[in-house]
Formats: C-alpha cells, sequence, structure tokens
C-alpha cells in the first residue's frame, strides 16, 4: 500500500527501528525492493532525486510503476523525492504522486534554508505529503567531507529549525556523506550529537550517506534514534556485481537475464538490509483487504 512517508517513519521514531530507503530508477529496482520488504514484512521508501528523474527515471513513466507495485504489497510503501532543491522539482512531485518530498536547502545560509523548507511545508502538508529537510550539511566521501564536524548538525539550531518550519522528518549531518568512501575507509560517525539530537528534537531523524557505512555504524545509528537510511550507492552497486557475476558465468547471458540478475541482486541485498536495520516483521498482516494487522 502506498502511504505518506510520516506515517513509515513516526512509527519508526516511536519503536526505535529504521527503515530503509532506496534510491530507485528502473523498474528492477522498484519491485526487488517491494518484494524483499513484503517477504521480510518490512516498510520500505522507495526515492529518486531530480538528476535521476531527469536522466532515466522520468515521472510519468517510474510512478505509475511504483503506484502499482505498492498497491499489491501487504506493507507499507512510501515514494519519496530525494534532495529536491527546485521549487519546480517539489511541485512536479507533489503533483505526480510523490507521498514526501525533501527539500535540500542545507547548503544556503540558516535563514534561507528555513524560508524555502516553510514554503515547500505550506504547500505539500495541505496535498497530503510529508516534508523531509536537511540542516547541517551531508557531503561528498570523494570530496572527503563527514571527516570534520565543520558542518555537523548544531542541536540548538535543530529545535529552533525545527519549530519554525514544521518538518516531518529531519536529515541530520553526524559524519557521512554521498558516494563512495576511499577504498577501506568506515566513517566515524558522532553518537554522542545523534543521542542529543534525539532527546532534543523526538522526531524522526534521517542518515543520508549510508552506503559504506558499516554494518556497525548503521545498528548504532538505528538505536541512537536514526529512523531513515537513504541508499543509493549500494543498492546500485548490489545490481552491477549481480549483472557482472552471471557475464563471468555466462558470458553469452542476454539483456533479459541480465536485467533478472540485477533485480534479484537488489532484492538480497535489500532483505540483508531490512534484518540490519531491524524493520523487519514490524508489519504482518492476517487480512490485507481489511489491513487489519498482528
Amino acid at each position: 500500500m502506498l502511504v505518506s512517508m510520516k506515517s513509515i517513519l513516526d512509527d519508526a521514531n516511536e519503536n526505535y527501528y529504521g527503515v530503509m530507503s532506496m534510491n530507485s530508477i528502473n523498474i528492477e529496482m522498484v519491485r526487488g525492493g517491494i518484494e524483499a520488504a513484503s517477504e521480510e514484512h518490512s516498510p520500505i521508501i522507495i526515492q529518486m532525486g531530480p538528476g535521476q528523474i531527469g536522466k532515466h527515471a522520468h515521472l510519468a513513466e517510474i510512478v505509475p510503476v511504483v503506484k502499482e507495485l505498492a498497491a499489491k504489497a501487504p506493507v507499507p510503501v512510501a515514494l519519496n523525492l530525494d534532495h529536491g532543491s527546485k521549487l519546480d522539482d517539489e511541485i512536479a512531485a507533489i503533483q505526480a504522486g510523490f507521498t514526501n518530498v525533501m527539500i535540500d536547502a542545507s547548503s544556503l545560509p540558516y535563514e534561507e534554508n528555513i524560508q524555502k523548507t516553510k514554503t515547500i511545508v505550506s504547500l505539500a502538508h495541505p496535498m497530503g505529503v510529508s516534508v523531509e529537510a536537511e540542516l547541517g550539511h551531508v557531503g561528498q566521501a570523494a570530496d572527503g567531507d563527514g571527516i570534520t564536524d565543520d558542518l555537523y548538525t548544531n542541536v540548538e539550531q535543530a529545535k529552533d529549525f525545527v519549530a519554525r518550519t514544521g518538518c516531518d522528518a529531519l536529515a541530520v549531518a553526524i559524519g557521512t556523506a554521498h558516494g563512495n568512501y576511499p577504498k577501506g575507509f568506515v566513517p566515524k560517525l558522532d553518537f554522542d550529537r545523534l543521542h542529543e539530537l534525539k532527546e532534543a528534537l523526538q522526531m524522526p531523524l534521517v542518515l543520508h550517506g549510508g552506503s559504506g557505512s558499516g554494518e556497525g555504524n548503521l545498528k548504532k545509528a538505528v538505536a541512537g534514534g536514526i529512523n531513515k537510511i537513504n541508499v543509493c550507492t549500494d543498492a546500485f552497486a548490489a545490481a552491477k556485481a549481480g549483472m557482472l557475476e552471471l557475464l563471468e558465468e555466462n558470458p553469452d547471458a542476454d539483456f533479459l537475464a541480465l536485467q533478472m540478475k540485477a533485480e534479484a541482486s537488489v532484492k538480497a541485498f535489500v532483505k540483508d538490509y531490512i534484518h540490519i536495520i531491524g524493520s523487519n516483521d514490524r508489519y504482518v498482516f492476517t487480512d490485507f483487504e481489511s489491513g487489519s494487522q498482528e
């Protein structure tokens, strides 16, 4: 079932578990992720960013796919715009049927971030769409971002930001970065800051740059109050690795076989990830049509 991301994350916040939010750019990734979540009785968030939408996951084509597969799933599925920064992109996602939009104005001065976030909240909430914002800045691993605390989220500022914007979830910067880390590097996260943020805000918190963060860090982050973990690089890598494995086994494998292998690899990856962040067995329905839950 397609639901608001807020409804998923409010439950995760109340019960201290994490939900995977996977960037998905085609039917194979969407189906692999939703099937994995369904089999593990877990909620899942499917997301894509404006760049991915522009290059491949066109709204008019990908949104009906997500809606169709979510409607058949016996678990909650949300559709999120990842790292929206332009008003036109946010409005297009809301009109297309996304159930959450993220406004990322974190690189702007503080007051500008507040004003842009308030604007998106004012547009989204009347349409039943929730909003994720970011305070502090999660940069790029390739640029060495996330190694120092220069851009980490300030606790007192976060309290003011949430009160003034009315956002439903907050992405916080505690030491992760987007993309691939240097080989062998595992980020060191500021768990004390995360604890302070959770205590102060008592709301769903989001970890961007979940790829490459390490199983230990992910488990500790969830225990410390992270409820949504964004995963892009590792999901894409799982699909690629599956196709390369098949080609090594059978160099004559055709395109259909490669796409099926990619989907199976994504599905296996998502199932493993669900267990790491503790969202498995959160939704076990005895009667899907009526929505009754065990």
